[in-house]
């Protein structure tokens, strides 16, 4: 499965290295059918995920949603071990239904009532009585397969529920915090999947995480700045005199260069940090970390774009990314 999918997928020839970087980030101090909006008795439709499978279809559901709305979660899930691979796509797809929460909803009201769905959804999974709905029935027979912790599970909904706030981030250490609760929660809840409980292991998912939070906050600024929303982090922009609307307008170029290249120098040493854990890191891990690849690529581009985080090669979909994810897979690295 996984090498068809790889297959399939094969382009452009690589692009180079990356080359150093320096930091120059300033730290501010360092059973039965529910519905998401099932207190006002909405039909099933509500739900975050709104269509159903047929019965034993809710593994192929879960690998289709991360198909159209996570492809690079989705490639990494393919690579996995047989073992693990049906419990990370229910986690990835659980993180997908949170994640598009904040879009998908007009008042912040309906986004707190799909979040206490998953809220109360994750507690009646711990006490095996999984809600209907075919995300939860996966994340459900997850738990029972690896005895998932579900203190990592409630960090991500508590994390996202405090992110439809709707504003920037106060600084780069807010978005670190952002990122630790929800992508490196997901890299532990990963690597218990794969039977890893180690203490190295644990301290590269940490900055793996952070750096594919910061990436990922990078990636979406220019969806945002075009519905007239930054969430860059505040201390940075006001360092190099950029406001919002500077952003949304695109003025001050270099300036916003900048601004990014802080940023992006952050994600790198924290990728940079990870790999130095490598040589103590138990080999088994190592799959897990997989969406290093794809966070490399991003940096790689927005160097060769010279920050410009609005530079069309950005919005383009790595051809070689399925390759370079197989080679990755092969050699047992990150």
């Amino acid at each position: 499965m996984a090498a068809s999918a790889v297959a399939a997928a094969l382009g452009r020839s690589p692009r180079a290295a990356l080359s150093p970087w320096t930091l120059r980030v300033p730290r501010a101090g360092r059973g039965r059918l529910l519905s998401p909006a099932g207190l006002g008795g909405r039909p099933p439709a509500t739900l975050a995920a709104s269509s159903q499978p047929s019965a034993g279809g809710e593994e192929r559901y879960c690998l289709d949603l991360l198909r159209k709305r996570d492809y690079e979660s989705f490639l990494c899930a393919l690579l996995l071990p047989a073992e693990s691979r049906a419990s990370v796509l229910a986690l990835r797809a659980f993180n997908v239904e949170l994640a598009q929460i904040r879009d998908s909803v007009t008042e912040k009201t309906i986004g707190l009532m799909r979040i206490e769905f998953w809220r109360n959804a994750v507690e009646d999974i711990y006490q095996d009585n999984p809600p209907q709905q075919p995300v939860a029935i996966e994340l459900w027979k997850a738990v029972r397969r690896q005895n998932l912790t579900k203190r990592w599970l409630m960090n991500i909904i508590d994390q996202r529920e405090k992110n439809l706030d709707d504003r920037a981030y106060r600084d780069i250490s807010e978005l670190e915090t952002y990122a630790e609760n929800t992508q490196s929660a997901l890299l532990y809840l990963t690597l218990e999947t794969l039977g890893v409980r180690d203490i190295h292991a644990d301290h590269a998912a940490s900055h793996i995480g952070k750096a594919q939070g910061i990436v990922t906050c990078l990636r979406a600024t220019p969806y945002h700045a075009s519905r007239r929303k930054v969430f860059l982090p505040m201390d940075i922009c006001m360092l190099h005199g950029i406001s919002q609307e500077d952003f949304i307008r695109n003025n001050e170029a270099k300036k916003i260069k900048d601004i990014v290249f802080d940023i992006a120098s952050q994600a790198h040493v924290h990728l940079e940090h990870a790999r130095s854990f490598k040589k103590n890191v138990p080999a088994k891990a190592f799959p897990a970390f997989l969406c290093t690849v794809a966070v490399a690529d991003y940096l790689h581009k927005i160097q060769k774009a010279d920050f410009n985080i609005f530079h069309p090669s950005l919005h383009q979909k790595s051809t070689l990314l399925p390759l370079r994810l197989y080679i990755r897979s092969w050699k047992k690295a990150y």
